[in-house]
C-alpha cells in the first residue's frame, strides 16, 4: 500500500481526511501515543500533510483489521511502523 492517492474511491478518501481533521483538533489536549505521534508530526511538517498522513495511517489499520481479522489494538497505531 502506498499512500492516499487519486485512483481510489473519492468519498472514502474524503471522509478519512475529515476524520482525521476531527482527530487532530483534540489531539492537543490527549496523551495517548497516537496523540502524541499527531503532535510530534505536527511540529516538524505542514498542518495539511499530518492530516493526511493520519488519514493514510487510518485506511491501513482499517485495512489490517479487516484483512487479518483481529481486534484493534490502540498501542499498535501510536507506532511509526503503520
Amino acid at each position: 500500500m502506498l499512500g492516499i492517492s487519486k485512483r481510489g474511491d473519492g468519498y472514502l478518501r474524503k471522509l478519512l481526511v475529515h476524520g482525521a481533521r476531527a482527530v487532530l483538533r483534540h489531539a492537543e489536549r490527549r496523551d495517548d501515543g497516537l496523540s502524541q505521534w499527531l503532535q510530534a508530526l505536527v511540529a516538524r511538517k505542514h498542518i495539511n500533510v499530518a492530516i493526511v498522513a493520519l488519514a493514510n495511517k487510518t485506511a491501513r489499520i482499517a485495512w489490517a483489521v479487516t484483512r487479518q481479522n483481529k481486534v484493534y489494538d490502540p498501542a499498535l497505531a501510536a507506532s511509526p511502523a503503520i
